[in-house]
């Protein structure tokens, strides 16, 4: 398919259901985690979904190479992916997938902060710097929100911090070192086979492998399986289709859906003010991610994300 240079009706429906798929699976993990040790889960999905990933290349006559030349920054790549799943998974076993989510889809937030030092052509405009403000500002009032509160834990809410960073750390890995060279499946092996190594053994020395699995922990294993492969490829073929600046400004949904899921699923509870704060939220990333006209041509000859 042809690049374009706007979204339209079919990119702004698939960038949708993709913001869906990834809120519902915040509330996937938690139905895995009741069944499965959570760090353990994290691991098995990685497991399995490596297994997809090798079926899709073959079917689709893929090449998965130069994985020998990005030796140390593959292992920084998986390495990062395992903290980010590992701090997830636990996260949501400890806190509402609510709490959860709001502080895990300030990924955006975290990376601007970093790449005003870090990227050329990164530095935090004005507006990038209300946006980075209002977030952070929606963050704390969600986490400090009373009702909401009752309902979750704090070291379960930093864990999500903690996640969000490492994804933070992720999308600089794929910005600063020489896997950036290397094709989207070949990314996803680093990311998928380091982890499912260190995933599986964390979660052996952890504790029990498995509490009261059932049909449900396995169909919601299997969710996050597809996610992990398939969802992922898919928002890669729209970032070759579409401007990356508009791809990532449907990010602000994910939060959003992912508090009503976690209502809808688990009747987590859902104040005015929690309400207002993941406006703010929503608000910030949207203005964190915006490029100004004409900046999208600048930031591919910086090399900077557009």
């Amino acid at each position: 398919m042809a690049r374009k240079d706007s979204i339209d009706l079919a990119g702004a429906a698939g960038l949708t259901v993709f913001a869906a798929a990834l809120a519902f699976n915040q509330v996937v993990i938690k139905l895995s985690n009741a069944g499965i040790g959570p760090v353990f889960g994290a691991g098995l999905r990685s497991v399995f979904a490596l297994a997809v990933l090798a079926v899709w290349c073959l079917v689709m006559r893929r090449r998965v190479d130069g994985l020998g030349a990005t030796l140390w920054s593959g292992l920084a790549l998986g390495g990062l992916f395992s903290l980010e799943f590992l701090f997830l998974f636990s996260a949501l076993d400890l806190t509402t997938v609510s709490r959860a989510s709001i502080a895990f889809y300030c990924m955006p937030v975290w990376l601007a902060c970093i790449a005003h030092f870090t990227l050329p052509g990164e530095r935090l405009s004005a507006r990038r710097l209300l946006g980075l403000v209002l977030a952070v500002a929606g963050v704390a009032w969600a986490l400090a929100d009373p009702q909401s509160r009752g309902a979750g834990d704090l070291s379960g809410d930093l864990l999500a911090v903690c996640a969000s960073l490492s994804w933070a750390g992720i999308a600089l890995v794929l910005r600063l070192t020489r896997v950036s060279a290397i094709s989207p499946e070949s990314q996803l092996v680093w990311q998928l086979g380091v982890s499912a190594l260190v995933l599986t053994a964390v979660g052996w020395a952890m504790g029990p492998l498995w509490r009261a699995p059932d049909p449900l922990a396995f169909a919601a294993l299997g969710y996050g399986v597809i996610v992990a492969s398939i969802g992922f490829l898919f928002w890669l073929r729209l970032m070759t289709i579409y401007p990356a600046s508009d791809v990532a400004s449907f990010s602000f949904l994910s939060p959003v859906l992912a508090v009503g899921f976690g209502w809808l699923v688990f009747d987590e509870p859902i104040s005015v003010s929690f309400i207002g704060a993941m406006v703010l939220v929503a608000v910030g990333i949207v203005l964190i991610n915006r490029r100004r006209p004409g900046k999208g041509a600048q930031d591919k000859r910086r090399g900077a994300p557009v």
